[in-house]
């Protein structure tokens, strides 16, 4: 990590608050913010987990990538240059991008791909938000190997709600596949069969010595006793919710998808796709005679195959006078729940509050302006004609839909059509606000489980309160899904188990200190109650965050327009913004 791009603050930025310093004090909402520039080179590079060499796509030769840092309140630059065949996005998840949407990410959502020995420069600052989100590529499955944290430091002067660690260190999870990810989705999209699953999980990386030729590819965290470290947990994983625990040692979660949370404790954690956690490690306060395995591995709830496999990596206190002492000491494991603990990740996930104080409130829309129901899960589509397909029958593929809708994803970019008025085409903004068909969602399923297909959007007036809930089904098997909303926040306000009650259920609400998050699990056989507040005008993308689900079409787009503020309106694109 030490060669990552530094961030540069540029000169003119800096002889002005040498010069100007009395008047940055009488604006402090932008004291100390700087400028922070950096360049990520789109390059191929081997590398070599489980004994199979493979041609990683990469950001500056990196994997994971290097991490992006900034203070709360920064401008962000960074000039992606794409080096090599493959289409390239990145997207800054979790960032809010208000009324920078032309620098999202997502593949024909927001802009179309950076091609080949093009550059293209996302611009954007980090407005009202802290901790840790990642970076990762937005086309296809590429985000296997191109990801990194996001470390969003206060402003200056200000400090955590918490006592300053002694350290920082990210921790990153992924998956490691010994074949190219993108065949292995191609290949699945062309037979309409579920695809092949990764060979490992990794931590910063590395698989660990639970896999065969894998013992040199161990993830070291080195501490010293006494101390208090921050973790900063990041799940990059393609396919999997991930448990994460550290054999006898408890964590204390502070943070979650950079908002802070009332301080609760566990010795294992739930991190699904697209999330992050912050959690204090409190070291032993002697020398343990032992080192200490922390494992990483899957949730799973649906049918079908995953990489059922464990990744490890090692805590190991630092012993001031020797080093080979390591040899002798016993090494401890954690125990995981079982793969299908259903019942763990909902106590869990209910542990989470945002601390709603006078400093960090949580703005829950109090009343509501609009209403949606959303159905989210698998279902099929019909082979092609004369062709045999590997999907839940010879005649069928696999497919996921929002309100039974498939999410095609056009040729253009959905954002570039809405501003310029040219959207005729390229989407419809009819997507239903309930299903059109309603069933027992989490009961039998119904006979028909074909899905429609197109590209379709909700439109949303400006600063329109939104209810949104969405309800898992039991369509080829009832599986937790992990949705993302890009542009936003939501307050996760109510979630349970069966089909929603809209006589019930909402009695049972949490608008106190519900949690503030950028993904959420909709849990498997249930459902999720969100809430958010429209206020930032673009198009924004929701969608599954486990790929496989992604590509098989469960995905959406809402449609913000404009406020009457010239604070409030998308300004026109960047000039350098790739062409279709």
């Amino acid at each position: 990590m030490g060669n990552s791009p530094r961030p540069t603050v540029l000169p003119s930025m800096a002889a002005l608050q040498l010069l100007c310093f009395f008047i940055f004090s009488l604006v402090p909402d932008f004291a100390g913010a700087i400028t922070r520039q950096y360049t990520f080179n789109i390059t191929h590079k081997n590398f070599t987990r489980l004994c199979h060499t493979r041609s990683l796509v990469t950001v500056n030769g990196k994997f994971p990538g290097p991490r992006l840092v900034a203070r709360e309140g920064d401008q962000v630059l960074v000039k992606v240059v794409n080096h090599v065949a493959e289409n390239i996005t990145i997207h800054w998840h979790g960032v809010r991008q208000l009324t920078s949407g032309w620098a999202d990410g997502p593949a024909y959502v927001t802009q179309c791909p950076i091609q080949t020995g093009q550059a293209y420069t996302y611009n954007f600052t980090i407005t009202g938000q802290r901790g840790t989100l990642l970076w990762h590529a937005h086309i296809s499955w590429l985000r296997s190997s191109l990801y990194g944290p996001i470390i969003i430091l206060p402003k200056l002067n200000e400090s955590y709600p918490f006592k300053k660690p002694y350290k920082e260190i990210p921790v990153l999870f992924g998956e490691w596949f010994n074949v190219d990810p993108e065949a292995v989705i191609a290949q699945a999209l062309q037979t309409g069969a579920g695809p092949n699953v990764s060979d490992a999980y990794t931590i910063n990386g590395l698989p660990g010595p639970l896999y065969n030729c894998s013992a040199k590819d161990t993830y070291k965290l080195k501490v010293k006793p006494g101390k208090t470290y921050l973790l900063r947990l990041i799940n990059a994983a393609l396919n999997d919710e991930l448990f994460f625990s550290i054999a006898n040692h408890t964590l204390t979660v502070v943070e979650a998808d950079a908002v802070y949370v009332k301080p609760f404790e566990a010795d294992t954690l739930l991190i699904s796709p697209g999330q992050t956690t912050n959690v204090l490690l409190k070291t032993k306060p002697h020398l343990p005679n032992a080192t200490f395995y922390m494992f990483a591995g899957p949730y799973f709830s649906g049918v079908g195959t995953f990489d059922n496999s464990t990744t490890a990596g090692v805590l190991v206190y630092k012993h001031p006078s020797s080093n080979n002492h390591l040899k002798k000491l016993p090494t401890l494991k954690p125990t995981l729940p079982p793969f299908n603990a259903t019942g763990f990740v909902a106590n869990f996930t209910k542990k989470f509050r945002s601390l709603a104080n006078a400093k960090f409130p949580a703005n829950v829309p109090q009343t509501v302006d609009r209403k949606f129901f959303f159905t989210v899960g698998l279902g099929t589509n019909p082979c092609p004609k004369n062709t045999t397909c590997q999907g839940p029958s010879n005649t069928t593929k696999f497919a996921a839909s929002v309100n039974n809708v498939s999410f095609v994803l056009p040729s253009v970019a959905l954002l570039q059509s809405y501003f310029f008025g040219q959207s005729n085409g390229v989407f419809t903004s009819d997507f239903p606000q309930n299903p059109t068909t309603p069933f027992n969602y989490t009961g039998t399923p119904p006979n028909n489980t074909m899905v429609s297909n197109g590209t379709k959007a909700v439109v949303l007036t400006f600063n329109t309160s939104v209810e949104l809930v969405m309800q898992g089904t039991s369509i080829l098997g009832a599986e937790s899904h992990p949705l993302h909303l890009h542009g936003f926040n939501f307050f996760v306000v109510g979630q349970g188990f069966g089909n929603y009650d809209p006589n019930k259920d909402p009695s049972n609400f949490n608008l106190v200190d519900p949690m503030e998050r950028n993904t959420a699990g909709v849990p498997a056989g249930g459902w999720i109650a969100i809430r958010f507040l429209a206020d930032n005008p673009g198009v924004w993308f929701m969608h599954c965050h486990l790929d496989v689900h992604t590509s098989w079409g469960l995905r959406m787009a809402w449609v913000v327009l404009d406020g009457p503020q010239p604070n409030q309106k998308i300004p026109p694109p960047p000039s350098d913004l790739p062409k279709c």
